[in-house]
């Protein structure tokens, strides 16, 4: 964890497959924010509906409330007065204007915790991922325990009714356990 400094702005990054505690890391960090009395501001892209329209909702059920988004421009008509905390879930499925607006606000002394998957089904770079990773002061990367064999989990696997996804199929293709499962490199699959 970044050490507490006067109002200097940076940006953490919480990655890594689906299971792997990334919106259940964002709530703790943003829970801790607001025990500070820090002021927060929360989004999350319109399009996961999955457990809430307006909260970030872990697979284990904590939540916390959020603005649900289309877009970085979206998010910036929130942000005035300026917060001392921005969070983003699933920030990948946004538009590379978050990553200038990321930027603006840690030069501005701005807090920004943003989580999202690092890799998608096919095992690629994932949108805007790889920029805000290079960007970031601060990047944990975490992992599930995979499906199959029990060990580490860095990827997401994607299942058609119950077998591997092709390498063509939608990129994005909001889900839980019905369509994903985490899996290690060794037994992550993906058909051509």
């Amino acid at each position: 964890m970044p050490p507490v400094l006067h109002r200097q702005g940076w940006i953490e990054v919480i990655a890594g497959p689906m299971f792997s505690g990334k919106s259940e890391e964002l709530i703790r960090r943003v829970r801790r924010a607001l025990i500070a009395r820090q002021r927060v501001l929360v989004f999350k892209p319109q399009l996961d509906r999955r457990y809430h329209e307006s909260q970030v909702v872990s697979h284990d059920g904590k939540r916390v409330e959020a603005l649900p988004v289309e877009s970085a421009a979206e998010m910036e008509a929130w942000l005035d007065p300026l917060p001392e905390v921005v969070a983003v879930d699933e920030v990948q499925f946004l538009d590379p204007g978050c990553v200038s607006l990321a930027e603006r606000l840690a030069r501005m002394g701005v807090r920004v915790i943003l989580a999202g998957l690092d890799l998608d089904f096919r095992g690629e770079p994932f949108g805007i991922m790889p920029e805000l990773l290079a960007r970031a002061e601060f990047v944990d990367k975490l992992t599930a325990i995979c499906a199959r064999c029990g060990a580490p989990a860095t990827r997401t696997q994607r299942l058609v009714n119950g077998s591997p996804a092709r390498y063509n199929d939608p990129v994005i293709l909001v889900g839980a356990w019905e369509h994903y499962e985490p899996r290690c490199r060794a037994c992550h699959q993906v058909l051509p």
